[in-house]
């Protein structure tokens, strides 16, 4: 998991970072230095962002391919 997912996640359900950083239950400031890579997604924020929102490795493998296509320029659903 990386910066992109987080913020993808973070802006699909129309959350700012502080009601994203709630949901986790992590600090607004970490979600904050994460989004703007001054801070690694380590593993405990990573398993807690995958239990907040139900998300298995294959989801998230999803979520970094539809990032990967946007950030080509084709279409995520195509």
């Amino acid at each position: 998991m990386n910066k992109e997912i987080i913020k993808f996640l973070r802006k699909s359900y129309n959350l700012n970072q502080r009601d994203f950083a709630r949901i986790v239950n992590c600090s607004f400031a970490l979600i904050a230095l994460v989004e703007v890579g001054k801070r690694r997604v380590t593993e405990d924020l990573e398993r807690k962002v995958k239990e907040a929102f139900d998300l298995d490795e294959s989801q998230v493998q999803s979520i970094s391919a539809i990032i990967k296509g946007i950030s080509d320029g084709v279409p995520p659903f195509m």
